[in-house]
Parts: structure tokens; sequence; C-alpha cells
């Protein structure tokens, strides 16, 4: 399994209602799942001019889940990657075993989006 300490970081400066409410903090595998590191990385800085930039949890479970992502539609049924409106899964090799873990979601086989 990959280092807790390998990879880069990004992180997202939440607010609530408008309030900051503080920051999250995300190590990316990109040794392990480059194609989707990448994603995730330059979707949150907004280099293609899109991304997670003003967006929202679209669903929100405590004590066990966060959702967010969808910048096209906001409800959860949209989103797209920096390769398009989908990219193909890379592996499943790290497993939700501890909290703060980040995946991404999708509805099917190689539907990875923003979510």
């Amino acid at each position: 399994m990959a280092s807790i300490d390998a990879g880069p970081n990004v992180f997202f400066d939440v607010a609530i209602n408008g309030q900051p409410a503080g920051r999250i903090v995300f190590k990316l595998y990109d040794d392990i799942v480059p194609k989707t590191a990448r994603n995730f990385r330059e979707l949150a800085t907004g280099q293609h001019g899109f991304g997670y930039a003003g967006s929202s949890f679209h669903q929100v479970i405590p004590e066990f889940m966060l959702q967010g992502g969808d910048f096209t539609r906001h409800d959860g049924t949209g989103g797209k990657s920096i390769y398009g409106p989908k990219f193909n899964d890379e592996n499943f090799i790290i497993k939700h075993t501890r909290p703060g873990l980040v995946s991404m979601a999708n509805g099917a086989p190689n539907t990875n989006n923003s979510q």
C-alpha cells in the first residue's frame, strides 16, 4: 500500500452559508491512480477554466460521507473531467479501510468525472 505521506496535497477552503468553516486537505495517490489524481488536482486548482471552486457538497450523510464535485448541475447528476465528460477506472487497490479517504463516485464502470 502507498505511504500515507506519498503524493501531493490539494485543499478546499469550505464555507457553510457563506461563513468560513475550515480547510479540507486531500492527499493524492498519484503513484497508484495517476490519471484520477491529476483530474482531482487540476479540478481543485481550476486550471482548465472549470473545477470545484464554488461547488457544493450535494449529499451529506453525518458520520458517514460527503459527496460533491457536481459543478455542472449541482445536484449529483452532472460533472465532467479534465479528459472530457468521463474517463475510465484505473484500479481499486486502495480500499476504504479508514476514515478520510476520497474516491471518485460513478454510476457504472468507467464513468468517472468530477464527483
